[in-house]
């Protein structure tokens, strides 16, 4: 018999604060064990010891950045998924260049640490790593007094109804559902799922286009054109940006940087910007 496999981090940081602070939100999942350390010499070392499943690194440090740290670590025979935390977002096209999962911003929320995770790990992180174990891979729709199982890679987007959500999924059809949107966030925002609007959640890699016209902001999905708040414009585009240079889940750091391409591959083809204004800084 099995045994579900339990994810294990390294967090590298040489600020005490911000280290203990991700090294305490890391053990409220299901990580085991959560070790930190303050450069990297210390980290070597404990990578000597034992290999980590993900390990979060600082970008500014001390003799060696995290940047040079990452390209370091991608070369090991079992790489661990890397996840970069810093305060600068002027680092970020490097590290998805050397084949980072995700670049977090601090400081960092538990949602947002929890989609890190979900990407760098494959699954949701408050679950242990059980084979065919994912209560969130579908969700149950009544149909004419009948129970029917939606999977959720099926679905493209959610539209908000009140307490209810209306499921859109790739055969045209709409399901609805008795979940708050925010809940359906909760359970499927570390399988790619982004809210771009107060009334829609989206599947990111499904977006075929990004637009601005006079101000208004929308993704384009299924030929479906979606509203984005001006709120999630800044989040849509950076998630944008990732997908783009990397397909979920995360990259095997071992198969080298990845080159540069014109456009951003989401669903197979190339997702087109459309602007009659600039994007807001």
């Amino acid at each position: 018999m099995s045994h579900p496999h339990t994810a294990s981090a390294l967090v590298i940081d040489d600020e005490a604060p911000a280290r203990d602070e991700l090294s305490y939100l890391l053990r409220g999942f299901s990580l085991a064990p959560v070790d930190a350390v303050q450069n990297s010499s210390d980290a070597f070392r404990y990578l000597q010891e034992r290999s980590y499943d993900v390990v979060f690194i600082d970008v500014r440090m001390p003799v060696l950045n995290g940047i040079e740290l990452g390209n370091v670590l991608r070369k090991f025979a079992t790489p661990p998924a890397i996840v970069f935390v810093t305060a600068f977002e002027e680092y970020a096209v490097r590290a998805f260049d050397i084949g980072a999962c995700d670049y977090l911003l601090k400081p960092v929320s538990r949602e947002r640490l929890r989609t890190a995770l979900g990407r760098a790990l494959g699954r949701s992180p408050d679950q242990p790593d059980s084979p065919g174990d994912d209560p969130s891979a579908t969700i149950p729709v009544e149909i004419a007094g009948r129970t029917r199982l939606i999977a959720r890679e099926n679905v493209r987007w959610a539209e908000a109804e009140g307490d209810y959500v209306r499921l859109h999924t790739a055969d045209g059809n709409a399901y609805l559902v008795r979940i708050p949107i925010s809940h359906l966030e909760e359970r499927w925002s570390a399988y790619g799922f982004i809210r771009i609007h107060r009334g829609f959640l989206v599947q990111v890699r499904h977006i075929t286009e990004f637009s601005v016209t006079n101000g208004v902001h929308a993704v384009t999905i299924d030929g479906h054109s979606l509203p984005v708040s001006r709120r999630h414009v800044r989040d849509v585009r950076d998630r944008i940006l990732r997908a783009g240079r990397r397909s979920l889940p995360c990259p095997n750091p071992a198969a080298g940087p990845r080159r540069r391409q014109a456009g951003s591959a989401l669903s197979g083809g190339l997702i087109r910007y459309l602007s009659s204004t600039r994007f807001p800084s």
